[in-house]
């Protein structure tokens, strides 16, 4: 039975080469110049570190331009309140968001369901796959009209 997998993934090499060309413009512009403005990534997580909050989001900024630059869409990133580090510092924790909401995939396997086409949708972990009895049907034009625009 033919299946095609819908997930929504950032390449995380992008993420990581974009968090780096930050890190190196953040060390080098004078603005910036003796302060704790940091930025740096560990697994999934993006941490910025700055001495006030209109500093976090000018670093915040900075990574936004790097990232749009690798292609990467800013929408993965889902950034967290301000807090409080010791002495002046604050510090932002961003999270790289990667699979499909649970919510979003029910939205999305009821859309296909009620497009009346010949194909079902489940949820998987954080995919939800389509699977159909022929290829043709998972091709089918109508169910290009399945867009973000009906979520």
């Amino acid at each position: 039975m033919p299946t095609f997998d819908t997930v929504c993934e950032a390449d995380m090499v992008k993420v990581k080469n974009g968090v780096d060309n930050a890190a190196k413009e953040i060390a080098t512009r004078f603005d910036f110049k003796g302060t704790s403005a940091n930025i740096e990534i560990t697994d999934k997580e993006i941490t910025v570190v700055g001495d006030a909050d209109f500093q976090i989001e000018q670093i915040i900024d900075v990574l936004r331009n790097k990232l749009t630059k690798q292609s990467v869409d800013v929408r993965f990133l889902d950034i967290g309140e301000l807090q409080k580090i010791g002495g002046d510092k604050v510090k932002k924790l961003i999270q790289v968001r990667n699979g499909i909401e649970a919510d979003l995939a029910k939205k999305l396997q009821r859309l296909v369901k009620h497009s009346k086409l010949k194909v079902q949708a489940s949820i998987q972990e954080s995919k939800l796959r389509v699977s159909g009895a022929k290829r043709d049907d998972l091709q089918d034009r109508k169910s290009t009209r399945l867009n973000s625009s009906h979520i």
